[in-house]
């Protein structure tokens, strides 16, 4: 029996001591003394730790669903902290390919938080995962749990992929626990001018794998986990074709802007304004928008700006 907020499915208590204690926390830096647990505790193995930001873009949760999406359909474990933006992101992503994830909360599994994503954790433990904290179950999540609940995630995943984070954060803050713990830490870069990429662009300049790219991706999937590359559709190079008339050089550059980063209508109007002079630019930018729109090339942030789309796995 539940009470409605209480997830269903088995429950476990793992010490340290316990033959089922995952081996992945037994080396790290203060490793939790007990590990509450509902689901499958067969699916605390070593895996791949993917964090972001709460407060996401649409870039940075189209970039958690793509590679943790891709790590789970090559059979590995996503490991994440269920909070709201990409932490959910990739818990669905392994869901939808059908392999086990994690989800490590900062307070006690009867103390769920956020309280909204009740069904995704009642989803992960149905499907083979576990939700797990090191707190007893009515413990009640504090600020100071949830920082240390980091070197938990960092922990069960082999490497930790930072899709998305600004400065300071509470996800930077999981890329400095793999450290600790000897992982390997990858980060999804982002546009300079985007203050939720800070931290990830810090973490390349310090010295983390850059996933630039599927191939980058795959290519540390394999070194670290032995999975195959996956083969996937290639678009055509924009920038490899020749442009006959001005329009269509122009709608070839407007592509490529809004490939790069995000921009305002403002921004857009000025560079149309250089790229077909004589054409009155705000009626031609909204049509060719609207195109890309379509596409699922391009898609409007929250604060009004234009930008890429990253599209779903």
């Amino acid at each position: 029996m539940t009470n409605g907020k209480v997830l269903a499915g088995p429950r476990f208590v793992l010490g340290r001591a316990d033959a089922g204690y995952p081996v992945a926390l037994r080396d790290v830096p203060r490793p939790p003394e007990v590990i509450y647990g509902v689901g499958n505790p067969g699916a605390l193995t070593a895996g791949l730790a993917v964090v972001g930001a709460r407060k996401a873009t649409p870039y940075g949760r189209g970039c958690a669903r793509r590679f943790a999406g891709r790590a789970a359909e090559a059979g590995v474990t996503i490991v994440s902290g269920g909070a709201r933006g990409c932490d959910s992101e990739a818990h669905r992503a392994a869901l939808a390919a059908g392999t086990p994830t994690v989800a490590v909360l900062g307070g006690g599994v009867d103390r769920l938080y956020p309280a909204e994503n009740r069904e995704l954790f009642q989803q992960i433990v149905d499907s083979g995962g576990a939700v797990i904290s090191e707190h007893e179950w009515g413990f009640a999540p504090l600020r100071a749990t949830f920082r240390e609940r980091n070197r938990i995630i960092a922990g069960l995943g082999l490497a930790c992929l930072i899709v998305e984070a600004g400065l300071p954060s509470g996800t930077f803050s999981t890329a400095d626990e793999a450290l600790a713990a000897g992982r390997e830490v990858w980060a999804v870069p982002g546009a300079i001018t985007s203050f939720s990429s800070r931290g990830a662009n810090r973490l390349v300049y310090q010295g983390a794998v850059p996933i630039v790219d599927d191939d980058a991706f795959d290519d540390s999937l394999l070194s670290l986990f032995g999975c195959l590359k996956q083969e996937g559709a290639h678009g055509v190079d924009a920038a490899a074709s020749v442009a006959a008339t001005p329009e269509e050089r122009a709608r070839e550059s407007l592509a490529l802007a809004l490939a790069a980063e995000c921009c305002s209508t403002e921004q857009l109007v000025g560079l149309a304004g250089q790229w077909l002079p004589g054409v009155a630019p705000l009626p031609w930018l909204m049509t060719e928008i609207a195109v890309l729109q379509r596409r699922g090339a391009v898609c409007q942030y929250p604060d009004g700006r234009f930008g890429p789309r990253i599209p779903d796995r």
